[in-house]
């Protein structure tokens, strides 16, 4: 007999296939577009930075227009800085805290440095008085963070700033320069009226006099176009007589003070107006004063007087 061979079954090798090497992860395009939203806010707040520092330089240099520019610069570069976060969505934490040590140093640092090099030079009384001011604003600073937590304050205190704001306060500190450079040497460039000045401004700053939020009032559609006409004639005074118009911004938002206390006072004393739209508010205003006029007063009634034709 043949023996049998037996033929062991082929085993089925299964052939590997070679696995790919991962590939380096590359960063989505709506990443790249977070993390540039992220980055607007902050490199404006640092232009600040930069813009305030620049003013003491040039105040060292004895550029007078410059650093009154670059000031206004520092000023108009922190109010667009917090919109467009929160246009873009942008708002982080590191970026708050950011833009307080920005404030700190544009609207503190560099103009009581201006101040001391351009109105008082060599003198020591107005040193400590720089150093009063720039304190100031730091403790205004300081309160304003405070009072973005504060969740347990009327809704309508958010219409109104606690004391003058600190960008607010740099332009005002720095008006005996706009009074030099507009009508020279006067009564208002003496070391007692710079150095009164800038205390009556740190005064104002760590105040708790309501001044009037700009975020709080709305453009009406039918006054855009006067709007646009004022935007005109605001830039033609600038480019022309740049001093003078800071002196008359300067006055005017002094003169709002007293109107902004009179207004949150009203509010307060009624806050179910406070949604009310301002044509309301006035109205409801006339009406309250129109019932008062009406009323005969203490000495009239304890009298048992009469107005005449009542």
């Amino acid at each position: 007999m043949k023996e049998s061979v037996r033929r062991e079954p082929a085993r089925r090798t299964a052939h590997r296939v070679p696995q790919a090497l991962p590939r380096r992860s590359r960063p989505s395009r709506a990443g790249t577009l977070n993390t540039g939203k992220l980055l607007v806010p902050s490199a404006l707040t640092v232009l600040a930075i930069c813009a305030g520092l620049s003013a003491a330089k040039f105040a060292l240099d004895g550029r007078i227009h410059l650093c009154v520019a670059m000031i206004a610069a520092a000023a108009l570069l922190d109010g667009i800085d917090g919109r467009v976060a929160r246009l873009l969505g942008a708002t982080t934490k590191i970026g708050a805290e950011l833009d307080s040590l920005a404030d700190a140093i544009n609207f503190g640092v560099a103009p009581a440095l201006t101040l001391y090099v351009l109105m008082l030079q060599g003198n020591d009384v107005g040193w400590l008085l720089s150093l009063i001011y720039c304190c100031a604003i730091v403790l205004r600073l300081a309160r304003f963070n405070t009072l973005i937590d504060d969740d347990d304050s009327p809704q309508y205190t958010k219409d109104f700033f606690v004391g003058v704001p600190a960008p607010a306060a740099a332009l005002i500190a720095i008006l005996p320069i706009a009074l030099d450079q507009q009508f020279g040497t006067g009564w208002w460039t003496s070391d007692a009226f710079v150095g009164g000045w800038m205390t009556f401004v740190a005064l104002l700053a760590v105040s708790r006099l309501p001044t009037a939020s700009l975020k709080s009032y709305a453009v009406p559609p039918n006054a855009l176009v006067l709007v646009l006409i004022g935007v005109a004639l605001f830039a033609a005074a600038l480019l022309t007589y740049p001093y003078l118009l800071m002196v008359v911004a300067i006055g005017i938002y002094l003169a709002h003070i007293p109107f902004a206390w009179r207004t949150k006072r009203w509010v307060a004393s009624r806050p179910e107006t406070w949604d009310f739209h301002p044509r309301e508010r006035r109205a409801e205003r006339r009406a309250i004063r129109q019932v008062r006029r009406g009323r005969p007063t203490k000495s009239a009634a304890r009298l048992g007087l009469r107005r005449p034709g009542g």
